[in-house]
């Protein structure tokens, strides 16, 4: 990364953490990326510039983790990923039950405040309604 990908992709965090403060406590990590809570979801944002002029955000939000191994959540889960306009879902399954996480990359650089606080609020309201869809799977049996 040269200096002037450091700068770039710096400014645009800083820029989605103000964007972000509106609404929620944001904590910066140590490697500058950004992270905070939407309710019971943790979420993280990162900044990469792939080429002169696109500089992106990334947003991962852990909408569930530990759930039931069950094919009918999985089914469901699949259903809702294809569903998405503001995020990809990923599944994965570990030795305590499946995560489920939702992610959305998109070009930033040159937006605004409110545009990109809107956009990002569209992506973690998102991953609550998932959330709040799978959790309700999972307690009715998918």
């Amino acid at each position: 990364m040269t200096d002037d990908d450091a700068a770039v992709t710096a400014e645009l965090l800083t820029a989605a953490r103000g964007a972000l403060e509106l609404f929620h406590e944001v904590h910066v990590d140590d490697d500058g990326a950004l992270s905070f809570r939407h309710g019971d979801i943790p979420c993280a944002v990162q900044a990469m510039r792939l080429a002169e002029g696109l500089t992106v955000l990334s947003l991962t939000c852990v909408v569930a983790w530990d759930l039931p191994e069950d094919r009918n959540l999985s089914v469901s889960a699949a259903e809702r990923a294809g569903r998405g306009l503001f995020g990809t879902l990923g599944v994965v399954r570990t030795e305590r039950g499946m995560d489920v996480t939702l992610r959305y990359a998109f070009p930033a650089e040159g937006l605004r405040g409110e545009p990109l606080s809107t956009l990002l609020m569209l992506v973690v309201s998102t991953a609550s309604q998932l959330r709040s869809e799978l959790l309700a799977d999972v307690e009715g049996g998918a």
